[in-house]
């Protein structure tokens, strides 16, 4: 058998795979793509094997290892999309994206004060021995938020 066939039907399938993964909006029709790209390097592993006729078969044992590895991001993946789904109540790709980063960014609460006083650094020699109170500025932001927490 000639290389050229397995190779030229890998080199198709890896190609679907790719517009597949660029194309699609689905996450789980990305994650099939992702699978049809493996698929298509296991195809070429086999093929090299054979053509090599390599007596340890490290290419198949290397197919071996690469389908118990897709298998495992096939379940994993589909527990993050699910997951997603529940929450967002969508699979959409380009959705998802848009929102990841301002929903972060609007549910942290607003500290007033206490941040400025963090970052001013250790107490001035004006303050005396010990800063304000015998603490340094740092540690009197941090008991200006225990007593706003209590």
């Amino acid at each position: 058998m000639h290389l050229a066939y397995p190779a030229v039907l890998a080199a198709l399938l890896f190609c679907v795979g790719l517009y597949g993964v660029l194309a699609r909006r689905n996450a789980i029709l990305v994650l099939m793509s992702v699978e049809l790209m493996l698929n298509a390097v296991n195809l070429n592993l086999v093929a090299f094997d054979v053509w090599l006729r390599d007596t340890l078969h490290s290419g198949q044992a290397l197919t071996l290892f690469t389908i118990a590895i897709a298998a495992a991001e096939i379940g994993i993946g589909l527990a993050i999309v699910l997951a997603v789904h529940r929450n967002r109540g969508t699979s959409d790709i380009d959705r998802l994206r848009d929102t990841a980063e301002t929903d972060a960014a609007e549910d942290l609460p607003e500290i007033s004060g206490a941040d400025d006083a963090d970052c001013q650094g250790p107490a001035t020699p004006a303050d005396g021995p010990g800063g304000k109170a015998g603490t340094t500025k740092k540690n009197a932001g941090r008991t200006k938020k225990a007593e706003a927490t209590a």
